[in-house]
């Protein structure tokens, strides 16, 4: 093995990845993948799951993460169980000014949100301890540390996201797990259409980066991996943004 192959392979290693079958979620899963994880998908879309599935070799399951029967049978689950790679990727966002949130849409949010990540964070997690090693990667988002466009509940959740990743590290580090939080700057993903459709929208958000675009699942890839391999043993508790520099501009 040479010695990058001993930093950053993943062979050998089980990776989940909610919200695995589009957008960023599948972006990291595809390079997890390819850097030799045995990837585990989880999402919603049986359909979609199959596909992405096929293209990088991966096995699957539908699941609502927001659902907490199902998010319960997912946490006891094998895949869950054995899972050296944790990512929790299934978002929802809702986007109603806070004032007009309805009891439905903060349930949602927060369950997806924040729910699935605690309940399977801590059903991996002492079990990625026993055994000495594991890797954990919530996601967050540019509203985890700035309000703007309705960030709501959906920023609520996603500041806590950031706490969950210290108060994990804190837990577990000590027995070779670590736990991050990657921020995306903005990505075109079926959870962000509803901003891509408002004329002008995508543009003005690409001039807030200093790279003059706005980011693609891929630019996740090498963070990803990063965080997911013996590479990043002294990385935890740690927020850190893939955003085309959107978050300092």
């Amino acid at each position: 093995m040479s010695y990058l192959d001993d930093l950053f392979s993943l062979e050998a290693l089980n990776a989940v990845v909610t919200g695995g079958s589009s957008g960023i979620g599948r972006g990291i899963a595809t390079a997890l993948a390819g850097a030799g994880a045995s990837v585990h998908l989880v999402a919603r879309d049986a359909d979609k799951l199959a596909t992405v599935a096929a293209e990088i070799g991966a096995t699957w399951e539908v699941c609502d993460v927001g659902d907490a029967n199902a998010l319960a049978n997912l946490a006891v689950g094998a895949a869950v169980q054995h899972a050296d790679i944790l990512v929790t990727c299934a978002g929802v966002n809702h986007r109603p000014p806070l004032a007009d949130t309805s009891e439905e849409q903060y349930a949602e949010t927060m369950a997806v949100n924040l729910e699935a990540p605690y309940r399977l964070g801590q059903a991996a997690g002492p079990r990625m301890a026993e055994r000495g090693y594991g890797r954990i990667l919530n996601i967050g988002s540019q509203q985890s540390w700035s309000a703007f466009g309705n960030s709501g509940v959906y920023g609520v959740t996603k500041a806590a996201v950031t706490g969950l990743s210290r108060s994990q590290a804190e837990a577990w580090s000590r027995s070779g797990v670590t736990a991050n939080t990657i921020v995306p700057g903005f990505v075109v993903t079926p959870m962000t259409l509803p901003t891509v459709a408002e004329p002008g929208r995508e543009e003005a958000l690409a001039t807030r980066t200093f790279v003059g675009r706005n980011g693609v699942p891929e630019d996740f890839a090498g963070l990803a991996v990063f965080l997911a391999s013996r590479a990043s043993g002294f990385v935890t508790g740690q927020t850190i943004a893939a955003d085309g520099g959107f978050s300092v501009h």
